[in-house]
């Protein structure tokens, strides 16, 4: 028997098979939890319904992540098939293609900014807001964030602010959520090969560079991510909340493998 035999689990920010979000409903399947999943229009839902079919779910709710209203008509949407759930995988994140670029002071304006933020890290907010009155006790929610949220990743720009203020979000959610033991924590996870990672100039040197130096000489998998959000969701982890766990292959600590 599974360690979330009986968790119902929301996933949202799936793409395809090579999302961090598939690895981590892999993950929750395989310790027998019970899945929904969202996805991003029409045209990606058939998409979706066949991943979803693998994992035994016949729940795929539309989301339109750029409204409040979309978040709201999504849980009520998704209390159609169930009254409480246990939790959510937020895996939200988006910023315009141009503010990729070199000069983060260039290209940076108040719109993407404000777009940008609003969905990585304010949905989080939103999605709590809709949904906390139907989880139940012991509930987990995990989001997903990355290292430019502490230090500087080329390119990596807007999204690293938008990051670092998700990471925050999560330990004031954490310090609400509490009394009800319901905990909230974040993955911060080594770069991986996904749609989203390759709208990211000289990405593929981020690999490289996070291969040759990090202490495990490795990239990580998208297996290893969802078996520390399974982990996360369990009730394994009760005394832990508002954390950053780094599943990065200890890269965040390697501050100088590069220079030997």
């Amino acid at each position: 028997m599974g360690f979330l035999k009986n968790k119902k689990i929301l996933i949202t920010g799936m793409l395809n098979e090579w999302s961090i979000s598939y690895g981590i409903a892999q993950a929750l399947y395989e310790q027998n939890a019970s899945l929904a999943f969202t996805c991003i229009n029409p045209k990606n839902k058939k998409k979706i319904q066949k991943i979803a079919k693998k994992f035994n779910s016949n729940i795929v709710i539309t989301c339109d992540l750029f409204k409040t209203t979309g978040i709201q008509k999504l849980f009520l949407n998704l209390f159609k098939y169930w009254d409480f759930f246990d939790g959510f995988v937020h895996s939200i994140a988006y910023t315009p293609k141009k503010q990729f670029s070199k000069n983060y002071l260039s290209t940076i304006n108040i719109k993407d900014f404000e777009k940008t933020n609003n969905i990585t890290s304010y949905s989080l907010i939103a999605m709590i807001q809709s949904c906390q009155k139907k989880l139940n006790q012991g509930s987990s929610i995990v989001t997903l964030t990355y290292l430019g949220s502490q230090q500087v990743i080329p390119y990596y720009n807007i999204m690293g602010s938008a990051k670092a203020s998700l990471e925050s979000n999560v330990r004031y959610i954490a310090n609400v959520l509490g009394p009800r033991q319901c905990r909230i924590n974040a993955i911060s996870a080594g770069p991986i090969k996904t749609v989203s990672s390759y709208c990211i100039p000289n990405f593929r040197k981020i690999l490289s560079f996070s291969k040759k130096f990090s202490p495990i000489k490795r990239l990580v998998t998208t297996r290893e991510i969802g078996n520390t959000a399974a982990f996360l969701f369990s009730n394994l982890s009760s005394g832990i909340t508002g954390q950053i766990i780094y599943v990065d292959g200890g890269l965040n600590i390697s501050s100088m493998n590069h220079l030997f």
